[in-house]
């Protein structure tokens, strides 16, 4: 029997024609106008069973950053695994958030840091910030280091401080900074959500106790002693939990506390600041960014 065409092999995958293409790209090599040009020649017997394998695997609902082992995230391609959450467009209006709150040569640090995707993309947008990440998980900082040096190169790697712990637990008592960004758990352990393609993401990145409050109530609740004066809590949460995330903010003693809206107009993360806007910087995000750009 003649070996399939990469024509004929993507059409027998049984995906659609972009993840069937995606998948053949990232196990041969080759670029996507290759496969176009060279879609009637045979492809290899070996690459042609690893391939049908992925699309067994993608048909039965695994996401395709875990298949190809990379996902973009603002224009950046990251490395990512089983070990860590697939970075999402939600997330990207926590980092812009961060880029126009911090201020000039900051100490920033990413909670819970997964693939190092809010971290890094700060490192790359800023040169003049100072950044920490931490993951309690020791596979989740081995990706993330994979990246910053992938991203950043081995010197700009060395701009981002990575430590392993839960949560707060990561950091020396005497830790302050100007900004704290954070995506942590917030799915209740009942969310419908989790029989999708969720199934595969690791659970502990995703579900936590009290409706899903729990991570974000112990973040809020001991980040007063980890800002500066005038530095800024971003948390990211669900689109259901504005209202009990602002609530958490106000009680931790922030000022300032709001929920800013993702491109889908869902209310994505809650912000608030520590003793207000004591170094005469405006507390909306986006004035801040009108400054930043001399407008």
């Amino acid at each position: 029997m003649n070996p399939p065409s990469h024509d004929q092999l993507i059409a027998a995958a049984g995906l659609p024609r972009l993840e069937a293409r995606m998948l053949l790209e990232a196990l041969s090599g080759r670029p996507r106008e290759w496969l176009i040009a060279h879609g009637p020649e045979p492809v290899d017997a070996g690459l042609a069973a690893r391939f049908l394998a992925l699309a067994r695997r993608r048909l039965a609902g695994e996401p395709m950053a875990y298949l190809t082992g990379r996902r973009e995230f603002r224009g950046l391609m990251f490395r990512v695994d089983e070990a860590v959450l697939v970075p999402r467009p939600d997330t990207e209006i926590l980092v812009d958030l961060a880029l126009a709150l911090a201020p000039p040569e900051a100490r920033v640090l990413d909670l819970g840091t997964g693939s190092g995707a809010i971290a890094i993309s700060l490192a790359c947008a800023r040169a003049d910030l100072r950044l920490c990440a931490t993951d309690r998980s020791a596979a989740a900082l081995a990706v993330a280091r994979r990246n910053a040096q992938s991203l950043l190169g081995q010197g700009g790697a060395g701009r981002i401080e990575f430590r392993q712990g839960d949560w707060w637990e990561a950091l020396p008592a005497s830790a302050r900074f100007g900004l704290v960004a954070a995506n942590p758990p917030y799915l209740a352990e009942d969310d419908p959500h989790l029989a999708s393609d969720l199934r595969f993401e690791p659970r502990e990145a995703l579900v936590a106790h009290e409706a899903g409050l729990a991570d974000l109530q112990r973040i809020a609740r001991a980040a007063p002693r980890y800002l500066e004066p005038g530095g800024w809590l971003l948390l990211e949460h669900g689109m259901d939990q504005g209202a009990p995330v602002r609530a958490l903010l106000t009680e931790a003693g922030l000022s300032s506390v709001r929920t800013e809206r993702d491109a889908e107009d869902r209310e994505r993360v809650t912000l608030g600041r520590l003793n207000g806007g004591t170094d005469g910087r405006p507390d909306d995000p986006h004035r801040v960014t009108a400054i930043l750009s001399g407008a």
